[in-house]
Parts: C-alpha cells; sequence; structure tokens
C-alpha cells in the first residue's frame, strides 16, 4: 500500500476509481478558481495519479508533477500521454526537497488533498517559498474541518479522517509562518476551500 513509502504524509492516499471524478467533475473549474493562468510553470505538488496534472497541463506553459510515489506518477504519466500532452515533467521525491527538486523558480505551486497529512506544516511552507519567483502563488486545497460522515461521496463517507482535517485558519497560520502571505480563501464545493498565499519578496 502507498502509505508504506517511506515519508509519505498520513490519510494522502489515492482514492478508489470512480469517486474522484464524482467529487471534481470539471477540475479546470477548480484550476481556474484559484487562478491557474496560461503561460505559467507550475509545480503540482503530491500530484498523486495526476487528475489534476493533466488538466493543469492544459493551461500551463510548463508542469512539474512531484510526488513520493512513483507508481502514481506512472499512471499520471500515462495519462499525460492518453491525451497527447508533453509539457510535463515527473518527479520522484520528498516534498520536503522541492527547492532542490525543481531547481528553477515557478510562477506557481499548486497542491490537493495532501496538505493535511504534512507533519511539518511550515517547512513545507519554506520549500515552496524558496521554489517560488518573488510575486508567485501557492494554492492549498483542502477538505473543510467537518466530521468525517458529513463529506458523503457517492453513498459512503470519503475524505481524511476528522481529526486530521484542517481549518482555513490552521492552513494560514502554518503557512504564514513559512514565510508565505495569505491572498484569500475560495470556496470549493462541495466539501472543500482553496487558501492563497503569495510570495511577496520580503
Amino acid at each position: 500500500m502507498t502509505s508504506n513509502i517511506p515519508g509519505f504524509f498520513e490519510g494522502t492516499e489515492m482514492p478508489t476509481a470512480g469517486w474522484w471524478e464524482a467529487l471534481w467533475p470539471d477540475p479546470a473549474g477548480v484550476l481556474a478558481a484559484v487562478g491557474i493562468r496560461p503561460g505559467m510553470a507550475v509545480v503540482d505538488l503530491c500530484s498523486g495519479d495526476g487528475w489534476f496534472t493533466l488538466p493543469i497541463a492544459k493551461i500551463a506553459r510548463r508542469v512539474i508533477a512531484l510526488d513520493i510515489d512513483p507508481a502514481l506518477l506512472q499512471v499520471a504519466r500515462h495519462r499525460l500521454l492518453e491525451n497527447a500532452v508533453s509539457n510535463c515533467e515527473f518527479v520522484t521525491g520528498d516534498a520536503y526537497a522541492l527547492a532542490e527538486l525543481v531547481p528553477a523558480a515557478v510562477e506557481f505551486v499548486f497542491m490537493a488533498n495532501a496538505f493535511h497529512g504534512v507533519p511539518d506544516r511550515p517547512r513545507l511552507a519554506r520549500a515552496v517559498r524558496a521554489t517560488l519567483r518573488p510575486g508567485g502563488r501557492f494554492a492549498i486545497v483542502n477538505w473543510h474541518r467537518r466530521p468525517r460522515e458529513q463529506t458523503v461521496i457517492l453513498g459512503e463517507p470519503r475524505g481524511p479522517k476528522t481529526e486530521l482535517r484542517l481549518s482555513p485558519q490552521q492552513t494560514i497560520e502554518a503557512v504564514e509562518a513559512g514565510g508565505l502571505d495569505r491572498v484569500e480563501v475560495v470556496e470549493i464545493p462541495p466539501y472543500h476551500y482553496a487558501a492563497l498565499f503569495e510570495h511577496r519578496g520580503r
């Protein structure tokens, strides 16, 4: 099981087939809501099987999909090949090592459904800051801090355990401690929010 990989973030395993599509039938709409635009270089951090990597690649100039699980990256690679998309680099590695793994600065780092499992969140925010150009942005898409039994998809409770979920304020405090500045919080229905941060070059 992927959660046995050393360094794998707790509660971030990929879902069973079908409910990702049911939860987010329009991933491009999520990307538009957080501000990913044409011409950007984007990191899809903890990219998993590429559910968001593909639509990012269709918008951005260049994408780096980074995940600690090489098997999931292979699924993502296949997803992009099937769609004849070739502007993506796949990197296996620890998210904390982001700045070393992606040495060229980017305009945007996107992270969905993984921040709740990060043990040292300010450390990760510092790694993201070191990867962003001044003015670059970090978007974190998180489950709202609601009881798991209330986040029902295809008739079953889904998502991380209730105790792992973070409020927007908890996310903001952790990322600001890593040197990034809050921009805004955007609702991502039905069960998520996106917290947006900026590297203001200080």
